[in-house]
């Protein structure tokens, strides 16, 4: 599974950005695709996460803020940031975990996109 990250950039706080996570390959095998973050010196965290039967979960900070979806058709996963903080600022990367043909779990990681809030 390969994955494309896009839709970081500048924003004030209380903006909203959309990130998009675009995967090919062995996509029939996704189980779930993440979005996590990684801040300057801090250890890279989960954000939220959708399943391929569409179960969501967030953390605690996103919740009724951020909002991950799928849309099947493209083959993308979006997070819609809303009431962007400081404290969001961070680099922002897809996971997905799938299955290979051993049925064994493998865990793929699109590039960054760099996600800037300011005060």
């Amino acid at each position: 599974v390969q994955l494309q990250a896009s839709g970081g950039g500048l924003v004030q706080a209380g903006g909203s950005l959309r990130l998009s996570c675009v995967a090919s390959g062995s996509i029939f095998s996704i189980i779930t695709i993440a979005w996590f973050r990684q801040a300057p010196g801090k250890q890279r965290e989960l954000v939220a996460h959708i399943t391929d039967n569409d179960r969501t979960a967030y953390r605690d900070s996103a919740k009724g803020r951020f909002t991950i979806s799928r849309e099947a058709a493209k083959n993308t996963v979006y997070l819609q940031m809303n009431s962007l903080k400081p404290d969001d600022t961070a680099v922002y990367y897809c996971n997905a975990a799938s299955k290979d043909s051993q049925n064994r779990l493998i865990a793929s990681w699109g590039q960054g996109t760099q996600v800037t809030v300011s005060s």
